[in-house]
């Protein structure tokens, strides 16, 4: 049968097969609510299967170059003949109960890198927002004012942003472990080399890369928790590393308060702060085990070569080469792209950018408050960020109260995830968060109210930052799963090149317009971001269908449908034929451009 002139039938005959996806049009206008969610659900199944094949990768699986393109063998040898079906030689899990799995490692285990993790993230936001504490001693002994010594915060965030796009990527190419103790340990020497500075230049240099380096754990934990839970543990340990988050910047303020007016000085901010990183670096070195499935099936390819000398044997991970046009594409060219294109991704993203930068905002709000209107020294001043942090505690245990409702709901609908049930607890999060800063600016402005009640106000406010951007953060990564990655890096570029800026002018701001009408300025932005969640769980479906970028995904994920059912009938195409599975493909689906696996060509006449 000739498998290359027909007797294949083409795409365009056998499309109707594809089931629940073939009586819609990829026309985004006509694209239906219940479409939209489906696409979500199968794009996610297809997500997991991926993952167990260790298909998915941040390089390259290109076919062979041509034959002209080739090294020598050496010695006038001729080259080998082409493993007969690639497939058999490669390495996979044996099976869902495989000991070598992350999911099935012990829960006891998986506990205490949990503790580790979260730890190491809480050591890298801590240093961010200490350096606020060492703002008045760094501008009197440098002679700048304190808005140049605030770039010390600034900067450090500012770092934040960079980093993932560094450790994200490393994370996917040579696991978990490796990036995030480099990334750790390059932290704690920055930190030191700031607390050993000799001159401002320095110190900004220094608390920049810092922060890029403190990056590490925040853009890798995430992913190292995805190794260890499935999705319906995964929101529990997600609710505890955002309280990980947002606890460091809060907790900062009073322990670095109290040690800059103490004996040690500022300098010892940043030595505390190093400290706690290299700790993390320690834990993080000796106790954390490779949890990325691909790194560990290329260690099992390994040790099986040496044991067979079947020198065949490898992983699909042995295949990837590095495509830095990939990189940039999905690191910053797609995201940028998306942030302007898909109105979801840009509002919400704003809304989380705004609270991100309220919260470093803060550490220069409360000073004025608390040191300036009720005469408290630094580290009793700094204390007052208790209510922050116990507003962040409460919120987190209110999450983890949800979880249980959340998996009965999705074991109700078939396990397909519906992104709108995210935002109920955000849109309760921005009353709580527009309350709270109403309350702050109201108290805080005069020592006759008594200094509780401000502080109490950051139970609210608190409580509703965590809310919000736990939330909201679920929320944009639900609607677009096939492109999580692109969408988190889309967010993190948004969210720190404006939280960033906040520390600048927070200060000021507090002094110029007074504490009443600064907090009522910033209450009223809240007010006015209130609807964004609302509008978005009401019309939400809605948007998803109108998508453009949905639109496309559609229609690639009914061409991999397609090609997924005729993998088997193209594999006997290129070996009756001689003709490998790239012509092949490029035949039977009449020359149509498609994203397919190209891990397994053979090479013919028209390659060569």
């Amino acid at each position: 049968m000739d498998y290359t002139r027909g007797d294949i039938p083409t795409y365009q005959e056998e499309h109707r097969k594809c089931p629940s996806l073939d009586e819609t049009d990829t026309d985004s206008e006509d694209l239906t609510e219940e479409t939209a969610n489906h696409i979500n659900s199968l794009e996610l199944e297809r997500i997991n299967t991926y993952r167990l094949q260790q298909k998915t990768t941040v390089g390259s699986t290109r076919g062979p170059l041509p034959r002209e393109q080739w090294l020598p063998m050496g010695a006038g040898k001729e080259y080998p003949p082409l493993l007969p079906d690639p497939e058999q030689y490669v390495v996979e899990f044996d099976g869902p109960d495989d000991p070598l799995h992350p999911y099935n490692w012990s829960m006891l285990r998986r506990a205490f890198l949990v503790c580790i993790l979260c730890y190491s993230t809480f050591a890298g936001s801590f240093a961010s927002a200490v350096f606020s504490a060492a703002i008045g001693s760094v501008s009197e002994q440098f002679n700048i004012g304190t808005e140049a010594a605030s770039l010390g915060v600034t900067l450090y965030v500012l770092g934040f942003a960079a980093g993932p796009t560094i450790w994200a990527p490393a994370s996917e190419l040579i696991g978990r472990r490796w990036p995030l103790s480099i990334g750790l340990f390059g932290c704690g020497v920055f930190s030191i080399a700031c607390a050993t500075a000799k001159d401002v230049q320095t110190i900004m240099i220094c608390r920049f890369f810092a922060g890029l380096f403190a990056a590490s754990p925040l853009s890798i934990v995430p992913a190292v928790f995805a190794d260890l839970f499935n999705n319906a543990q995964r929101g529990i340990i997600m609710s505890i590393f955002c309280m990980a988050v947002f606890i460091g910047p809060f907790a900062a303020p009073f322990v670095g308060g109290f040690i800059a007016m103490s004996s040690l000085g500022w300098r010892w901010t940043m030595y505390i702060s190093a400290i706690m990183v290299f700790l993390g670096f320690i834990l993080v070195f000796l106790f954390l085990d490779e949890s990325y499935p691909p790194v560990i099936l290329v260690r099992k390819a390994s040790e099986l070569r040496r044991q067979t000398h079947n020198w065949g044997i490898h992983a699909k991970q042995d295949e990837v080469e590095i495509d830095f046009k990939e990189l940039v594409r999905n690191n910053f060219t797609r995201p940028i792209t998306m942030l302007f294109t898909e109105p979801i991704l840009l509002l919400i993203s704003l809304y989380i950018s705004f609270i991100y930068g309220l919260m470093y905002a803060l550490l220069g709000a409360y000073p004025v408050v608390f040191q300036g209107v009720y005469g408290m020294n630094m580290g009793v001043g700094g204390l007052a960020f208790v209510g922050l942090i116990l507003g962040e505690l409460l919120g987190g245990c209110f999450m983890l109260s949800l979880q249980g409702g959340y998996k009965r709901k999705l074991a109700a609908n078939g396990d397909k995830p519906i992104p709108e049930w995210r935002l109920s607890p955000a849109i309760l999060g921005a009353v709580l968060f527009t309350g709270g800063m109403f309350w702050f600016g109201w108290t805080g402005y005069t020592s006759t109210i008594h200094w509780m009640a401000p502080m109490a106000s950051g139970v609210l406010t608190g409580a509703g930052i965590f809310l919000i951007f736990l939330q909201c953060f679920n929320y944009i990564v639900d609607c677009y799963p096939a492109l999580a990655a692109s969408t988190i890096a889309a967010n993190t570029i948004l969210r720190s090149a404006v939280g960033c800026a906040f520390p600048l002018f927070s200060r000021q701001m507090m002094q110029n317009l007074g504490v009443q009408w600064a907090g009522t300025m910033l209450g009223c932005i809240a007010i006015v971001m209130i609807p964004i969640p609302v509008v978005f769980k009401l019309c939400g479906p809605w948007l998803r269908a109108r998508s453009k970028l949905l639109a496309r995904r559609f229609m690639m994920l009914r061409k991999s449908l397609m090609i997924d059912s005729y993998k088997r009938q193209l594999f006997r195409a290129y070996l009756a034929e001689k003709v490998c599975r790239r012509h092949s493909i490029h035949r039977v689906f009449n020359g149509e451009d498609l994203e397919v696996c190209q891990t397994d060509w053979a090479l013919c006449d028209l390659c060569q």
